[in-house]
């Protein structure tokens, strides 16, 4: 019995950690709210203490959650084709726009990058650990993996595969949105 309790506890926790990442990348830190967390989950806002001891440990989680879930997007794409091909195929899917639209499930990097100087040192842990992990994906397709040049040819490409995703979400004409992601992929293919 205690087993099952224990399992359903973190079925719960999963459940609500699920929801915090999606909801951070919807509404960025400062908008999400343990309450709405909790509605999202199917749960009401008193069980939250028995899952976390703060707002911001929740947080932390989220931000690991979410990074996580990008990496394995990129890893998956990665997987499926040969070693020459991964790396492009990476930058085409994280420059289409299924994910610039897909904000709620896509690169928290991209959704959340200018709030994290502002948060919490775990939730910058987290999410500088999942920064690290998208570097080194990155660098381990590269054309040059092995070289000296491919860890700084990899730190260029995911800046400028975030920023190119961010500044293409944040502009309000969906041209010059389309001519960010487009000509980054364009370049980020050239070099």
């Amino acid at each position: 019995m205690r087993k099952t309790a224990a399992k359903s506890k973190e079925v719960t926790h999963d459940r609500i950690v699920d929801a915090a990442a999606r909801a951070i990348r919807r509404s960025g830190y400062n908008g999400t709210g343990v309450a709405d967390i909790m509605k999202d989950a199917g749960l009401t806002h008193g069980g939250f203490y028995a899952h976390f001891p703060s707002r911001e440990a929740m947080l932390a989680e989220a931000a690991d959650r979410a990074g996580s879930e990008s990496v394995a997007m990129m890893e998956r794409i990665a997987a499926k084709l040969p070693q020459q091909q991964a790396l492009p195929a990476m930058l085409q899917a994280y420059l289409s726009k299924e994910h610039l639209e897909g904000i709620e499930t896509g690169c928290a990097a991209a959704a959340l990058g200018s709030e994290m100087p502002r948060q919490t040192p775990e939730v910058r842990r987290a999410a500088t650990r999942r920064i690290k992990e998208m570097i080194d994906l990155v660098a381990r397709h590269s054309p040059d993996w092995g070289q000296p040049s491919a860890h700084e040819r990899a730190l260029v490409t995911v800046a400028t595969m975030v920023g190119a995703l961010m500044l293409a979400r944040a502009v309000d004409e969906p041209k010059l949105s389309d001519g960010l992601r487009e000509s980054a992929l364009r370049h980020l293919a050239l070099t």
